[in-house]
C-alpha cells in the first residue's frame, strides 16, 4: 500500500512541471494515507526530472520519517499541518504558478468573475495575512499552515480548495493528490482570467451570487449532476 502511496505522489509530481505549473524546483505535491497517518512528499531539490517513485519520502502525522533515504521537502511541515487540520483532505500541492503567485505576492484574493472560477471556488481564492516575525524567525514552514488554518476559520475547505499564502505563494488540496493537482491547474488558469479581466474592466464586479452557486453546485455536493455517474 505504501508503494501506491510513493506511486500516487510522485506521479503527482510529475504532472506539475507538464501543466507549466512549475519553475525549477519551486513546488511539490503530498498523497496521504489517512488511515495510517503517513504521507508521501517530494524530497528536497530534486530536480523533476531526475524523481523516481523510490525517491518520494514517507512522514508520519507525527513529524516523523518513515521511510526514505532523501531529505523531504522543506514545505513538510506545511503539508503536515494541513493534513492535520484538514480531515477531508488526502492530497495537497504547493506550487509557485506565476499568475497564482502574483495575486500572493500582492497579498490580494483572486476574485471569483465568472463561471470558470465558479465550477471549482465557491467564491474569491482567499490569501492568507502575513507571518509575523516571530513566526518567520520560528517554525516557519509550520507557522505557514497555520496562518492558513486560521484564514480558513469560517470557510469550508471543500468549497474553496486553495489558498494564497501573502508574499508566497499558492497551495491547493483535495480528497487525493490528484484532485489537488487538477486543482492547482484550475487555480493558475483562474488566476490568469482575472488578471485579463481586471485589465479589460478594472471596476469589474464579482459574479452574481446566483449564477456563483448554480455553477458550483452543478459540480460539487448532494444535487451535482454534471459529468457521468460513477
Amino acid at each position: 500500500m505504501l508503494t501506491e502511496l510513493k506511486r500516487e505522489a510522485y506521479e503527482a509530481n510529475l504532472l506539475l512541471p507538464q501543466h507549466g505549473l512549475i519553475n525549477l524546483t519551486f513546488g511539490n505535491a503530498s498523497a496521504l494515507d489517512r488511515a495510517r497517518g503517513i504521507f508521501a512528499i517530494k524530497p528536497s531539490g530534486v530536480a523533476y526530472a531526475d524523481l523516481r517513485p523510490a525517491d518520494m519520502v514517507l512522514i508520519d502525522l507525527a513529524g516523523k520519517k518513515v521511510e526514505g533515504e532523501l531529505n523531504p521537502s522543506s514545505d513538510t511541515p506545511t503539508h503536515r499541518r494541513l493534513y492535520l487540520g484538514f480531515a477531508a483532505v488526502g492530497g495537497i500541492v504547493h506550487t509557485h504558478s506565476s499568475r497564482a503567485t502574483a495575486f500572493a505576492q500582492a497579498g490580494r484574493v483572486i476574485p471569483c468573475f465568472g463561471t470558470t472560477h465558479a465550477d471549482y471556488f465557491h467564491g474569491e481564492v482567499p490569501v492568507t495575512r502575513k507571518l509575523k516575525a516571530a513566526e518567520i524567525a520560528g517554525a516557519y514552514e509550520w507557522e505557514t499552515g497555520t496562518v492558513i488554518l486560521e484564514r480558513f476559520k469560517r470557510l469550508d475547505p471543500l468549497d474553496c480548495p486553495a489558498v494564497l499564502v501573502n508574499r508566497h505563494a499558492p497551495f491547493t488540496w483535495g480528497p487525493t493528490v490528484a484532485k489537488a493537482v487538477e486543482v492547482a491547474v484550475a487555480l493558475e488558469c483562474c488566476a490568469h482570467l482575472a488578471l485579463m479581466s481586471l485589465q479589460l474592466a478594472p471596476g469589474l464586479a464579482p459574479i452574481e451570487p446566483a449564477l456563483l452557486s448554480r455553477h458550483f453546485k452543478r459540480k460539487h455536493g448532494p444535487d451535482a449532476y454534471y459529468g457521468q455517474k460513477q
